[in-house]
């Protein structure tokens, strides 16, 4: 061997040497450092946990500012999300600080600003988080229920002070029966303010202690606006009625019982929408078993796979937190699989819809994979566990659709920067209301005073105060709170529920605005189960050369080398023994048999492992050969024909591997809808020049978007560039090596192998769980569907502030004679709030657009 000069002069970066050292070669691995820094920097970025809170009291866009601006005056917090609609608040810290003390400090901030915080317990059971998750539900549903009591008895009060207005009515209409008895007491002022008194210390008690809390706090809210119209309008009375000489004539007492009436009303239905949002949530729960049945069967006993229990066998009910991996479970029909596992014993049919989507059930036997949250239908079933309850498929993709919830789109930006000086402005600008109308407009317009608003008498205190109150009332932060999270919060519920899994709603936004698509090609536009199609060699029996290239590649994770292991062993070939087995994501796999080295790669690259070159004409023989064999086979227009060659140290290049694989069915769709959209597809691949091009024919790329022998630092970098030509790019990848290039993509997009979980997934941002590659269409335009329901909220919060505001501070009343009552405006208010919930609410009408070939 020492008689060798093995050249290892590689394309950048190199990531081994192997040097001749006393007739023996020593391998010291400089391992890969860039491809191995880069998936190391993609695992930080991904378990990079941040602190979770519990936090309630949050009523508005203004709240969700005020908790955000406590939690960021803490000088060791680098950033915070803070989420009304799911009561979160996710804080990551800037250095490496004690995550107990950290949480406890800032909960412990928030409680004494008015909002009740404490820490959420990381990695708690399954059992705890579905137990905290229907706790949450439940109180929502409790607080509905106490909302709608609310309602009907503040609508009482609002029918009992309007009952002189409903006299006025009927007369008017020529009926002349509501006279004397109740009507008569009905108009009198004391009893119109003893109704009052009910309604502000009745229904509106919680909302006006709340508002008065806030103040206290510093932080007033949506609560603290409506109580402070609320008591304007009863105390200007109260004065007017218990102090006639003052001659105010201003005692309109069923204002705010009418306002109180309307703003709780639409509390109540948004309330309701709101929880209706959380619904896809619920259905994702439900699949989660927290209740399992462990089987302990005597080691001795040899239980066939007819026999789901032995007579000796004991079954006892454990919780799912319980359950270790290799522990054996007994699952019955009509029951869901608790964890993910593999069949021991039993035949059944099982519901994987939650999971591939596909309605029919798939047959399950000895040596079948289940996954948790499918359901078993028709035989008992008895399963080991490959994972742990809070580790199974459904479990993570619950926990993922939970993160994601928790991280705001940079839109949000906007409103949070609206919402948090917003209670502040609409006072000032309700005292500058009351200022201009009370000492200057009254005066300059003099016929406003004739309008109703200024009571029968034309006064100017009536009507000073009313605009006021109407500015205080109309305003609404919480549809500016509600616009972002409301659509965010639905639409990675339903990607969930259809099997694509957003990271958050930056995620949705940066998805929403791609316009160019990158695609590996193995295990992403094919099907990635690739079989050994040929075989061919230059001086060895074909089997020798399989026998070697199987022993390099045995403990390779690419589809490739699992291939090559698989048709070796499907022959029954005895593989040699290795040492030093080194593999170079992209390139190929080297390991030492028989005291030589043996490469097994791209062509270039396992030439590049010898001194000895082989002359081209060598390579043409074992290339027309393979043509030849996969030509005869099969149909090469659904395959991909990847040739990975095989060297020998001492004697170059040996022989040549084909690899078929066949094409997704919805690659050629996919790729044509996608540029349908206007969006440009580019194809990225670590294969030879020949296999790429025809994979990008039959889908439809252009051969100029055809890029091929990439190594993932090139494929790295092509995205750099495209990123760099303005093109914000979104990469479709499967396996480790497209991990860095998923990372630096503006969105990462992963295929989910088999349930496997790989550095492709953990650094994807978006995650295809069915692994369809027509969810890259579905996903996009999800994500576009989202992101327009949350302009339109946006849009429609910011507008209905900016027109309704002047009005309600009487800027019609000159020239129209037009103004808002207290009480219309609290109703329009609460209309804007249940608006913005119901216009995401649409989204669950979103169609699939590939339903048809998915």
């Amino acid at each position: 061997m020492a008689s060798y000069l093995l050249q290892l002069s590689l394309p950048p970066p190199s990531s081994l040497n192997i040097r001749p050292v006393s007739n023996s070669i020593e391998i010291s691995t400089q391992s890969f450092e860039s491809k191995e820094s880069s998936i190391e920097s993609v695992k930080s970025v991904t378990s990079d946990t941040p602190i979770l809170l519990d936090v309630s009291g949050m009523m508005c866009g203004g709240c969700v500012a005020r908790v955000k601006s406590v939690l960021m005056s803490d000088n060791r917090v680098a950033s915070a999300v803070v989420n009304m609609l799911t009561e979160t608040a996710a804080v990551k810290l800037k250095t490496e600080e004690v995550m107990v003390d950290v949480a406890e400090s800032l909960a412990k901030r928030l409680t004494e600003s008015g909002f009740e915080a404490k820490r959420r317990v990381s990695g708690m059971g399954v059992a705890e988080n579905v137990r905290k998750w229907k706790e949450m539900v439940s109180k929502k549903e409790d607080l509905l229920v106490k909302s709608r009591n609310r309602v009907a008895f503040a609508w009482t009060l609002v029918a009992l002070c309007c009952g002189s207005h409903t006299s006025h009515i009927l007369h008017s209409l020529g009926i002349h029966i509501a006279h004397g008895g109740i009507w008569d007491l009905l108009h009198n002022s004391y009893v119109k303010g003893g109704l009052a008194v009910g309604a502000l210390l009745g229904p509106g008690r919680e909302l006006l202690f709340d508002g008065i809390k806030a103040f206290g706090k510093r932080s007033p809210n949506m609560n603290s606006l409506v109580g402070l119209g609320s008591m304007a309008a009863f105390s200007i009375s109260l004065i007017s009625l218990v102090n006639p000489e003052l001659e105010w004539d201003a005692s309109f007492f069923e204002e705010p019982v009418m306002l109180l009436g309307f703003v709780l009303l639409g509390r109540s239905l948004e309330e309701r929408t709101k929880l209706k949002a959380s619904s896809d949530m619920n259905e994702l729960l439900s699949l989660i078993s927290t209740q399992s049945r462990l089987v302990i069967t005597s080691s001795d006993n040899n239980t066939t796979t007819d026999s789901v229990l032995s007579s000796d066998s004991i079954c006892m009910n454990v919780p799912v937190d319980d359950i270790r991996v290799g522990d054996s479970l007994l699952v019955l029909p009509g029951e869901t699989f608790p964890v993910d596992g593999s069949v021991l014993a039993g035949r059944s049919v099982v519901d994987e819809s939650m999971l591939t989507g596909e309605s029919l059930p798939v047959f399950k036997e000895e040596g079948s994979s289940v996954s948790a949250g499918t359901i078993n239908w028709d035989g008992p079933l008895r399963i080991k566990a490959s994972s742990t309850g809070s580790n199974s498929t459904i479990s993570k993709i619950v926990r993922m659709v939970e993160d994601a919830q928790g991280n705001a789109a940079p839109v949000q930006r906007l409103a949070d920067a609206i919402a948090g000086p917003f209670v502040y402005t609409i006072m000032s600008l309700s005292a500058v209301t009351f200022a201009f109308w009370y000492y200057i407009g009254s005066h300059i317009f003099p016929d406003v005073l004739l309008n109703d608003i200024a009571g029968p008498d034309g006064d100017r205190l009536a009507l000073s105060l009313k605009l006021a109150v109407d500015v205080l009332v109309v305003s609404c932060p919480c549809a500016l709170g509600l616009a972002t999270p409301t659509a965010i919060l639905i639409g990675t519920s339903l990607g969930a529920k259809r099997g694509y899994l957003i990271r958050g709603g930056d995620v949705l936004e940066r998805l929403a605005s791609i316009d160019c698509v990158a695609l590996d090609k193995t295990g992403t536009l094919t099907e990635g189960r690739p079989v050994v199609s040929g075989v061919a060699s230059l001086r060895y029996e074909e089997q020798e050369v399989l026998k070697m290239a199987a022993a390099v590649e045995k403990t390779a994770t690419h589809p490739i080398a699992k291939a090559i292991v698989n048709e070796s062993e499907a022959l029954n070939l005895e593989t040699p023994e290795t040492r030093g087995q080194l593999t170079e994501p992209g390139f190929g796999t080297l390991a030492e048999i028989d005291g030589r080295l043996v490469a097994v790669g791209a062509l270039g690259w396992v030439s590049d492992r010898f001194l000895i070159k082989n002359d081209s004409s060598d390579v043409v023989k074992l290339e027309s050969y393979l043509d030849h064999k996969l030509s005869s086979t099969s149909s090469t227009s659904r395959y991909s024909k990847t040739v990975v060659y095989v060297g020998r140290e001492g004697e170059g290049i040996i022989g040549a591997i084909a690899i078929s694989d066949c094409l997704r069915q919805d690659a050629e769709f996919t790729v044509a809808r996608l540029q349908e959209k206007g969006i440009k597809t580019v194809l990225l691949s670590g294969d030879m020049e020949g296999a790429v091009a025809t994979v990008a024919k039959n889908v439809g790329i252009e051969s100029e978007s055809t890029n091929y022998s990439l190594s993932p630092e090139k494929k790295f970098d092509f995205i750099s560039y495209l990123q760099s030509s303005g093109h914000r790019v979104a990469m479709v990848g499967d396996g480790i090596n497209d991990a860095p290039s998923l990372a630096q993509a503006d969105v990462g997009i992963a295929l989910k192998i088999e349930a496997q979980e790989n550095a492709a997934s953990n650094a994807a941002s978006v995650i295809l769980v069915r692994n369809k590659l027509s969810h890259v269409v579905d996903a996009l335009s999800l994500a576009q569907a989202t992101m327009s329901k949350v302009y339109q909220n946006l849009a429609w919060a910011i507008a209905y502030n900016v027109i309704s505001i002047p009005i309600a501070a009487g800027v019609l009343l000159p020239q129209f004679d037009f103004a808002m009552t207290p009480s219309l405006s609290g109703g329009l208010m609460a209309l804007s709030s249940i608006f913005v919930v119901s216009n995401s609410l649409l989204l669950q009408l979103h169609k699939s657009e590939t339903s048809g070939n998915s």
